[in-house]
């Protein structure tokens, strides 16, 4: 029987590096990718090998166009050679950057920078995976909480994660005919490096992010890849087109 096989954008770490290990611990072979932290993305690979499972890591950078059809194409020669396919059947669109600008600090740079990563290379990404995807595969979209409510200097962050999560809609809809399901999981307050490791270095944060949820702490990394994994197994076979927000229950 033919192995799945996910795409993880940004899987080196974080995250990421969660969502591919629980991708491989539900026996799902995985694909990661990285910006520049090649060994950080090989520890992943290596990972994943020593509990029975294919893993290889490709470099992507979604801040240009220009690097999508160099990317496929490793994409499909790395299939053919390790998976003797031409297809994959899950992709989580993970990878991204994150700051905190204030809106009156927004210039055209930092927005086409966040466009790009954000929505852009998300959307083209995708595009061009579901033609390659196998019927009753399945696309994740990690948005975030801040599309709810408002976390001061996020605007841009946001707005862009809030066209992603329309996309996904879109997503579920035109290709829903194939058995492809498109869902949006939304994590809230996580300790990463994400935004300079701002929640893990911020005690003052951290406190915050506390109070306002109902569980009463900051939320971790295997907060999340065990609700992407589930997402690409059987058992989440009618979920499609949701929004799920993974927060411990922020805002309430």
């Amino acid at each position: 029987m033919q192995a799945k096989v996910a795409l993880v954008t940004g899987g080196s770490r974080g995250i990421g590096r969660e969502i591919a290990l629980s991708l491989a611990g539900k026996g799902i072979d995985v694909i990661l990718t990285y910006q520049n932290r090649a060994d950080d993305a090989n520890r992943v690979v290596a990972d994943i090998e020593r509990h029975g499972r294919k893993a290889t890591a490709l470099q992507l950078d979604l801040s240009g166009s220009a690097s999508l059809d160099p990317f496929m194409a490793r994409l499909k020669a790395v299939l053919r050679e390790r998976w003797h396919t031409g297809a994959i059947d899950f992709l989580v669109n993970n990878a991204g950057m994150g700051a905190a600008v204030p809106i009156a600090e927004i210039t055209e740079e930092i927005f086409d920078a966040f466009m790009n990563v954000h929505f852009k290379g998300v959307v083209f990404l995708t595009q061009k995976c579901l033609g390659m995807m196998n019927d009753d595969g399945g696309v994740i979209f990690i948005t975030a909480a801040a599309t709810r409510f408002v976390v001061p200097s996020y605007a841009t962050y946001a707005a862009c994660k809030s066209a992603v999560e329309t996309f996904s809609r879109y997503v579920a809809r035109e290709y829903g005919t194939r058995g492809i399901r498109a869902n949006v999981v939304a994590p809230g307050g996580i300790e990463t490096d994400f935004a300079g490791a701002i929640i893990r270095n911020t005690p003052e944060l951290q406190a915050w992010v506390k109070a306002q949820t109902a569980l009463g702490r900051v939320g971790q990394v295997d907060d999340i890849g065990g609700v992407v994994a589930f997402l690409c197994t059987n058992d989440a076979k009618w979920i499609n087109g949701q929004r799920i927000e993974v927060t411990g229950g922020i805002h309430l």
